[in-house]
């Protein structure tokens, strides 16, 4: 299966695992269930918005939620949301449930909740929704290379 995020991978040279699903995952739980993996090692990219049409792709491990408030501080914006889903087509060049922190259509700042960097390997979205990608961490954060910070909501 080629997507823009195998492809990625394989030019880059970078070794990856693909995780076929039996049927598309609507939920960070189903994905996990199809992928046969642990959702703490899912990795979840979430395209935010500010007011002046300022992009960044948040990433928090897969049961966690983005806080946008934690990210409008590290970048200094005023107002920050989730962008719509058209937006997300439109920026990321994937529909929402399949953004991956890498293949994307443009550049954009990548920000990880710190917490992504205590597994070996982690879950993305291949670009696709029939499959997952698996490839080792320290690979991920080489060629997105993400700010880090503590960026998920707290009960």
């Amino acid at each position: 299966m080629q997507t823009p995020v195998t492809e990625f991978l394989a030019l880059e040279g970078v070794e990856y695992r693909l995780l076929p699903h039996s049927q598309p995952a609507k939920t960070i739980e189903e994905a996990a269930r199809e992928r046969g993996v642990d959702p703490q090692h899912m990795v979840k990219s979430i395209l935010l918005r500010d007011m002046s049409g300022f992009h960044v792709l948040a990433c928090v491990p897969g049961p966690a939620q983005v806080d946008p408030t934690k990210v409008r501080e590290v970048f200094g914006c005023r107002r920050m949301t989730c962008a719509s889903a058209t937006d997300v087509e439109k920026v990321t060049g994937l529909v929402i449930g399949t953004v991956a922190p890498i293949g994307l259509k443009q550049p954009l700042p990548i920000i990880f909740d710190h917490s992504i960097t205590q597994h070996l390997h982690v879950n993305i979205s291949s670009g696709d929704r029939m499959a997952g990608v698996e490839l080792a961490t320290e690979d991920l954060l080489l060629l997105c290379d993400p700010m880090l910070a503590d960026i998920c909501r707290t009960a």
